[in-house]
This record gives C-alpha cells, structure tokens and sequence, in this order.
C-alpha cells in the first residue's frame, strides 16, 4: 500500500505558486513520509507463511518496517542471487530466511550478502531436524544466525535487537517487549496461587 500525503493547508505553503511548484512539493512530502523496509522476510513458499507470519506480526506491532517475499534457492536461484546482493544497497540490515528440508536459501543468501542473515528452520519432514542443521552447520566465513524449529518469533525478535542497537526509540520498546514477559510470568504465578490441591503447598 503506497504512501499517502497529508495534503491539508497545503494552499496555505504555496498560496498562488505555479503548478510544476506544487508537485515537488507533492513529491519532496511523499519521501518524506514513505516507508523504507529494514528487514526483509524470505521463504521458500507459501507454505512457509503461517510460520513466518509471527515475524510479520512481532514487526507490525513494533513499527520495524518489513518486507515479504518467496524465493527458493532451487527454483529462482537467480532472483535469489539479485535480491542477497542488492539487499545492503536497499537499506535492508536484516535478512530473516526461511527453508525446509535441505534449507540451502538462509545460507545461499548469507555467501552473497554482507547484511545479518537469520534462518528459520522448518518443520516439514524429521521433525525440522534436517532443515536445522542444514542452516547451521554453516563453513567458516558464512555466518547464518540461527533459531530454533519454526522459530519465526525469536528470529524477528533478534532482528529487532540488532536494529534497535542503533535506533533508540526502538530499543525502548525492545526493552518494553521484555518487561511484558516478564509480567506474563509473574501474573501466571499469580493465577497458580488460586489454583487448588490438598497436597498443594504453595
């Protein structure tokens, strides 16, 4: 979805100016106000998509601007190859990869990019096991940092600890993110107490 201009009082800036003023003015408030993505969500397929949508959604509601696409190391090695290396060049500083199976896209990216590459593993044939350590039995020099098993969450949570060490608005609420659980489990200690047992004594 585009960008939208805020356009009211926009006379006012330009009163009577001729027209050819109003549309940089139009375009100078478009960039202004146009989301560039930081971190770029890579799958195989759509079936990788209700494991990684968890990531799209801890982003969402941690306003990280991201971006979504498939790309499979088999099927579009050469799209592959055109997004890992213009990635940097975009302004992405996170690349969060998704694979099952054989897994080849998380480090196939990782051997052409210089941005932080994050695997996720997924669950599809031995439990996902085959897919993890064929993410991260990476040779020495190609790094992919990698989650556990369908480990989209953790995966975008790191993502937004390696961006908020340069972004302090988003390490407060980094920092906000890791309070609530800890609120989560003392609350759930609070609701254990009412639980009941004659042999419980706590």
């Amino acid at each position: 979805m585009g960008a939208q201009l805020q356009i009211d009082g926009t006379d006012d800036v330009l009163g009577n100016e001729k027209p050819v003023l109003r549309n940089i003015y139009y375009v100078c408030r478009l960039k202004q106000n146009r989301m560039e993505a930081k971190v770029s969500i890579i799958m195989g397929s759509m079936s990788d998509w209700p494991v990684m949508e968890k990531a799209a959604q801890f982003f969402e509601e941690n306003m990280i601007p991201f971006e979504v696409q498939a790309l499979s190391a088999h099927r579009t090695p050469e799209q592959v190859e055109v997004f890992a290396k213009g990635a940097a060049g975009k302004g992405i500083k996170v690349i969060i990869a998704a694979a099952g199976m054989a897994a080849h896209l998380p480090g196939v990216i990782a051997s052409m990019t210089s941005v932080p590459v994050i695997g996720v593993p997924i669950k599809s044939s031995f439990e996902g096991l085959d897919a993890l350590l064929a993410i991260v039995q990476m040779p020495p020099g190609i790094p992919v940092a990698t989650v556990g098993v369908n480990g989209a969450l953790n995966a975008a949570i790191l993502a937004g600890q390696i961006l908020s060490v340069a972004d302090a608005d988003l390490n407060s609420r980094m920092i906000s993110y890791k309070e609530n659980l800890k609120k989560k489990v003392i609350q759930a200690n609070e609701e254990l107490k009412q639980v009941s047992f004659k042999f419980k004594t706590n």
